[in-house]
């Protein structure tokens, strides 16, 4: 097969590479874009990361296209519907950071609760008072896992490890969590009952702004929220609400709703071109967000470790050889 790989940095060139031969194996540094989508026209099969556009638009710019392999277990940046009608099979990269996200929920919910980023920067300059450092136990505190299927399941791991209460939702409760010491609860009663709520569901429209005005409304006083999964998933308006406001204490976030369009904000608006109202404001809450000294925010790096990416290229790896093979694995979208 003619294999595109988008988005890859050097190193992962090598183990890109493990497919040729047979395949024709081309690296790109760069994300697929709709201007340059006509140029991979003879692609048969694309591995991308969550930078590159997979939306109906560029798709029918890769006519010859059979397989879409992200590098990612979200697949919410890519037209499923589209490629179901084509008959373009999607794979993914189910399970390679389940723990690895859970510890950087953590390293998060450790950040607010200690005081960290703001304590390490104050000492850096000389600065060695303490005030206004004081920070909060884990330990007997509730956490709240929204989402508990293989990186929510770590994370209700971890938070018993810390001796934390744990409270779980998910529209498919595990039983195994449940004999572990784990609650399941309606949503609602989780916010209202939890110190800690972490979030760990799928983007997309089924739980597009899950957390809202309505839901932080019945939040604990002083309570945290930590996001690794996905920006869409809190409305971030409503989040610079319930901060100002004084209802959350904190929050931990390693997304946010209009990220991609952080990075290109400039080349926006340089180029002149016109935001939708609702892209607009989305980029206003998240500098909002940047701007509270109550929140930690990292550059989407929840996946990023070595042993992770190594998992994310191996499975990758595996993806495509299955799929040339005719026995495909980790399929999110099969063709009728």
């Amino acid at each position: 097969m003619r294999v595109v790989v988008f988005e890859a940095e050097d190193w992962e060139r090598e183990a890109c590479l493990r497919l040729s031969p047979p395949h024709a194996v081309d690296c790109r540094a760069e994300a697929l874009t709709a201007a340059d989508a006509a140029a991979h026209a003879d692609a048969e099969a694309i591995a991308t990361f969550i930078k590159s556009e997979l939306t109906a638009p560029v798709l029918r710019r890769l006519p010859r296209l059979q397989l879409i392999a992200t590098r990612s277990t979200g697949y919410d940046h890519i037209d499923l519907d589209y490629c179901k009608a084509q008959g373009i099979t999607v794979c993914n990269v189910p399970g390679y950071g389940d723990h690895t996200v859970a510890e950087h929920a953590f390293a998060l919910l450790l950040a607010v609760s200690r005081r960290v980023v703001e304590a390490a920067e104050r000492t850096r300059r000389g600065d060695f008072s303490e005030a206004g450092l004081r920070g909060f136990d884990l330990h007997g505190k509730t956490l709240g896992v929204v989402g508990t299927g293989r990186i929510g399941r770590c994370a209700a791991g971890i938070g018993r490890g810390f001796g934390m209460r744990v409270l779980g939702f998910d529209v498919r409760p595990d039983p195994e969590l449940e004999a572990q010491g784990l609650r399941y609860v309606a949503l609602a009663d989780l916010l209202a009952e939890a110190d800690v709520v972490t979030l760990h569901v799928p983007g997309g429209e089924g739980t597009k702004n899950l957390l809202s005005d309505a839901q932080f409304a019945r939040m604990k006083p002083g309570a945290v929220l930590i996001n690794t999964a996905r920006g869409g998933v809190v409305d971030a308006e409503a989040l610079v609400r319930a901060l100002a406001g004084g209802r959350l204490a904190g929050a931990g976030l390693d997304v946010l709703t209009e990220e991609a369009g952080l990075r290109e904000e400039a080349e926006i608006f340089r180029a002149g071109a016109a935001l939708p109202i609702e892209r607009l404001r989305g980029l206003l809450a998240d500098h909002a967000l940047l701007r509270f000294p109550t929140v930690v925010l990292t550059p989407h790096i929840a996946y990023d470790t070595r042993e992770a990416v190594g998992r994310i290229l191996d499975t990758t790896v595996a993806n495509i050889e299955a799929f040339a093979s005719g026995r495909p694995i980790n399929v999110v979208v099969a063709p009728a």
